[in-house]
């Protein structure tokens, strides 16, 4: 649902653009309150662009009024607001089906929120529903991995050695689903300045295996760290 919302998201900006309405130029998302309100006064008349911006805008964009005015003066053909109007209601369909799911997701998570809680406490875990995806994935008996190592082997390098010499030690396909989600956690933790130790150790990986390597070695020291902590607390 993400990816489709983004989709849409670009097809409504690249519609504006063509129609030389450069909105985007002069606000930071073009889809908040104050954007859309405009962009929807847009679509109600096309061929009028002298109406009145400022009571459409809230907080600091009234500080933008005369940058708003010029940005929107373009020309919107009935065919692009026909399909602009499209892509605005797909769009908002989307997100209101994104957070049905959203709900969906969180009922089911309500039996795991002890175990959720803990996740959260690990750095780079702020989403709610990246902590719930790992609970999902490996679910909150510990004893089914013997040790932290057998839990991230889907984040280790392969050892085929033969005859003294080194082949192939390419990351397994394993964990599909859940690996994904933890490099993008370690890619966040690494840009932080709230961990300047995860930071400082990615810095000097990257500098000696490049930066596709360090990344995963961080994703599973994150694992390796955490999963005594979590056997401590005997929840996941």
């Amino acid at each position: 649902m993400t990816n489709f919302t983004s989709s849409e998201k670009n097809r409504f900006q690249n519609s504006l653009t063509v129609s030389n309405n450069q909105i985007a130029s002069v606000v930071s998302d073009t889809f908040g309150k104050s954007s859309m309100n405009i962009v929807g006064k847009l679509l109600e008349d096309p061929t009028d662009t002298d109406f009145e911006i400022e009571p459409l805008i809230r907080g600091s964009m009234k500080d933008k009024i005369s940058d708003l005015k010029l940005a929107t003066d373009g020309f919107i053909t009935p065919e692009q607001a026909g399909k602009l109007s499209v892509i605005k209601q797909h769009y908002e369909n989307l997100k209101a089906r994104k957070a049905d799911l959203e709900k969906l997701i969180l009922s089911l998570a309500e039996p795991y929120t002890e175990e959720i809680n803990l996740i959260l406490t690990v750095p780079s875990f702020k989403n709610i529903f990246s902590a719930i995806a790992v609970v999902s994935e490996i679910g909150v008996n510990m004893d089914v991995f013997p040790t932290a190592k057998h839990l991230c082997s889907g984040l280790t390098p392969t050892n085929n050695e033969s005859a003294g010499k080194k082949k192939s030690v390419r990351i397994s396909r394993a964990g599909v689903y859940i690996k994904p989600l933890l490099v993008q956690c370690a890619t966040a933790v690494v840009q932080s300045d709230k961990h300047p130790e995860i930071r400082n150790r990615y810095l000097r990986l990257k500098k000696r295996r490049g930066h596709k390597r360090a990344i995963i070695a961080i994703a599973r020291n994150v694992v390796n760290s955490n999963l005594p902590h979590f056997e401590e607390k005997r929840t996941i």
